[in-house]
């Protein structure tokens, strides 16, 4: 048998990119969700819940190395395990 393991806690900042400082790929064994400021978003590519901000894309606009342009929106984040 196997026992469900419990998730990690989430972190007080949290990125999905890989490349960045505060990726927890343990945490991403686990479905997590965003609620922002009462709606839940799917699109949040990292957030921070003590400075209340959450970085998403701006349109399908992308840089030069082909990465998506984040605009940084401020509000109440929640993040949750689904």
């Amino acid at each position: 048998m196997t026992e469900p393991t419990s998730p990690p806690p989430l972190p007080d900042r949290l990125s999905i990119d890989p490349r960045s400082p505060h990726h927890v790929a343990a945490v991403f064994s686990h479905d997590v969700g965003i609620r922002f400021n009462g709606q839940e978003r799917e699109d949040v590519e990292e957030y921070c819940i003590s400075e209340g901000w959450i970085r998403v894309p701006a349109g399908k606009t992308v840089d030069r190395k082909g990465q998506p342009l984040m605009i940084k929106l401020k509000g109440k984040v929640e993040p949750f395990y689904r």
